[in-house]
């Protein structure tokens, strides 16, 4: 294998920020390289460095062994680098032809575009990946797996020898997961070099070859997947072991604090009922399509539904009404955190205060010591890293911008909490933090939802698990009795384990 790129004592400094001090790494060809860290650990900064984002403050840069310098993203490109990040950038209603030669396009001799020969490129990429999608199909009619498969043929079409996949997973079905795994290694022996990262670590051994692992923006090790093992990364990430990655309870269960009742929406939820309790949390499992945070959606009035109810202390909530389900104590904490959950451009303290503007104002202006006040307590209660509380919520890491989210709903000081994939492509230390979190909130007599397409997260926060596929619930567990085999075999429909929810 030849090296590719290698970084020598690459630093990166910000006012007042020391993003990467001191990393080096090498990228070979015909091998996937795992980059590894919590978040805020610098690899974003290290990938914006690689794709000619960011300047390096100081350090070495080497492409086939030559100094090399990324000004801009397209020096990046010409030396065979880009990246396929976590949520795909394409235009929806052009072709994939159309949107994997944006900004590269083929002309012929007149100087006029050259579609014929642009459409016979696609194809013969597509083939080259044993993928069967048509080149004149528009993007918007893709699934998401199949639009990051066109992300990867694209970054072929610019002749790409190092693709960068920051979680490329994260809103896969597990079929399509395995097929992206296929792909990563179908790329690894035609020898493209593949830095792959990854918060999972079940994904980091499935896939990579190598690893480098961050720890507050300075490197700490390197070397063989087949080497080390899940608590030897844990410990070079958190720089010690991980206790515990689920916090140890003792349930306390009430009385019933959400009641839901036959709700369903065609096509997508059918006659949806069960029961949430004070100071229980209740885990939904299921399949990505099985309707969970659709019906989630539902619940808290984001979204319509065509029959069924939702009662709250007694008093039913009105369909497409949020403002009275946060009134009577309901927060939500979307999938999607920088489409649902924040404004990226608005700061820490906007972004903390904008659900609960109300008890931060005074005769309707919003107090700004009264919002700052808020904020910081929020902030230290999280653990949140960041500059200042002035800074956009958009130059944060994403597990930091997830504790913005959940810092700003329970600024509504709620009493049911509906969290929907709330450590999603966040890492392994932040994770244990939340579930910390969200362990000591049941304690408190919180009644909590929590979906999550991670089966071991449900496993190990739950107090019951109900299990969803094809928009209907199917079945419900006691904590006791439930397993990852059970509970997968029921939301994959492989065995008809009925219990009552």
């Amino acid at each position: 294998m030849a090296d590719i790129v290698q970084l020598e004592n690459v630093r990166k400094y910000f006012p007042g920020v020391k993003a990467l001090d001191g990393v080096s790494m090498t990228i070979r060809s015909g091998e996937v390289h795992a980059l590894i860290g919590e978040n805020g650990a610098g690899k974003s900064t290290l990938v914006k460095i690689l794709t000619g984002i960011h300047d390096p403050t100081s350090g070495t840069i080497l492409v086939d062994g030559e100094p090399a310098s990324f000004r801009t993203p397209h020096d990046s490109q010409a030396a065979g680098i880009t990246a396929i990040h976590q949520e795909a950038s394409m235009f929806p209603n052009l072709t994939i032809t159309e949107n994997i030669f944006m900004g590269h396009h083929l002309r012929n001799r007149f100087g006029l575009l050259d579609w014929k020969t642009m459409e016979a490129r696609t194809r013969e990429l597509c083939e080259r990946l044993s993928l069967a999608i048509s080149p004149d199909t528009l993007v918007r009619d893709l699934s998401v797996a199949q639009r990051h498969q066109i992300e990867i043929i694209k970054a072929l079409s610019i002749d790409a020898r190092v693709i960068i996949m920051d979680e490329p997973t994260a809103s896969l079905s597990l079929k399509e997961i395995q097929e992206l795994y296929e792909l990563v290694r179908t790329l690894r022996e035609q020898g493209t070099a593949i830095v792959f990262i990854s918060h999972k670590f079940e994904e980091i051994f499935e896939v990579a070859d190598t690893y480098t692992v961050l720890r507050d923006g300075k490197y700490v090790g390197n070397g063989s997947v087949s080497d080390v093992t899940t608590d030897d990364l844990v410990r070079k990430m958190a720089g010690a072991a991980l206790d515990r990655l689920f916090p140890e309870r003792t349930p306390s269960i009430g009385e019933v604090a959400l009641s839901v009742q036959g709700l369903t929406q065609a096509g997508v939820f059918e006659d949806v009922s069960f029961e949430l309790r004070n100071g229980e949390i209740l885990g939904f499992f299921g399949l990505i399509g099985a309707g969970r945070s659709e019906l989630m959606q539902s619940i808290f009035g984001v979204r319509s539904r065509d029959a069924g109810s939702v009662t709250v202390a007694g008093e039913r909530l009105d369909p497409l009404n949020p403002r009275k389900s946060m009134a009577q104590g309901l927060a939500f904490v979307p999938e999607d955190r920088q489409e649902q959950g924040v404004i990226l451009d608005m700061s820490i303290i906007e972004n903390t205060t904008l659900s609960s503007l109300r008890a931060v104002s005074r005769f309707g202006f919003p107090q700004k010591h009264t919002e700052r006040s808020v904020t910081e307590g929020l902030a230290k209660r999280f653990s949140l890293r960041a500059a200042r509380l002035e800074q956009r919520v958009a130059a944060l890491s994403g597990g930091n911008q997830q504790k913005v989210v959940l810092s700003k709903w329970l600024a509504t000081q709620p009493r049911i909490l509906i969290l929907d994939e709330p450590t999603r492509g966040i890492d392994v230390a932040t994770k244990a933090a939340v579930h910390s979190f969200v362990g000591e909130l049941a304690d408190q007599g919180y009644a909590i939802i929590l979906v999550s397409s991670e089966l071991h997260e449900v496993l190990g926060m739950s107090d019951r698990i109900l299990v969803m596929r094809e928009g209907r619930l199917v079945a419900g567990f006691d904590s006791e009795d439930a397993s990852a085999e059970r509970v997968l075999a029921t939301a994959i429909g492989a065995a008809a384990v009925e219990q009552g929810a």
